[in-house]
């Protein structure tokens, strides 16, 4: 009677097991996605931290620069409306321009000081560039590990089958953090006028 149930229901079983491997591997899937997907969240929520660390310290350079360097407001004024942008974006592409302005005003700010050798000899501007030297340095480490991340996701949003199942689940691919073409830019700093 058993051996009777297995060869009449056979092919029943068979489409059924197959069935189950779908759904499991569907499944798998999907939480692969949240999981790539909540791991770029984290690691761009680093890269933020780091850019937080690097806005309070830039207050403290910009003080110490202006009291050696008071001509230089345009430089000052750049930096103060970056971060200003930066405080008021919404989206990572926002915050990753307003960041790649920043460096670039911060960069600008740092030319100027290195023109101002008392300022250079000044222990605490040492100790604040210093600072914002590791500062930049872990931002380069956590924009490197955020870039991996969405690698990662976008390698498997684009691949065959699993690009079906990311259309069907709504999951895109994500942006990696690129420079801005302004941070890019070489500073120039003019001090003829």
């Amino acid at each position: 009677m058993e051996q009777n149930f297995w060869q009449k229901n056979k092919v029943l079983i068979i489409v059924l097991a197959v069935i189950l491997i779908l759904v499991f591997w569907v499944v798998g899937k999907y939480n692969s996605f949240i999981a790539q997907n909540e791991n770029i969240t984290n690691q761009w929520a680093q890269v933020e931290n780091q850019l937080q660390r690097r806005y309070d310290l830039i207050p403290n350079v910009v003080n110490t620069v202006k009291g050696a360097t008071k001509q230089e407001k345009e430089v000052f004024l750049a930096l103060a409306e970056a971060r200003t942008r930066y405080a008021g974006s919404t989206t990572i592409d926002e915050k990753a321009k307003a960041a790649g302005q920043v460096e670039s005003s911060l960069a600008r700010l740092l030319v100027i000081a290195e023109n101002y050798p008392e300022l250079k000899s000044s222990q605490s501007f040492r100790d604040l560039t210093v600072a914002l030297e590791g500062t930049e340095n872990r931002i380069a480490v956590e924009r490197m590990k955020y870039n991996d991340l969405v690698k990662i996701l976008n390698t498997s949003v684009k691949t065959f089958p699993n690009s079906v199942l990311a259309s069907i689940f709504g999951v895109t691919q994500r942006e990696y953090f690129e420079v801005s073409d302004v941070a890019k830019e070489v500073p120039k700093v003019d001090f003829t006028q």
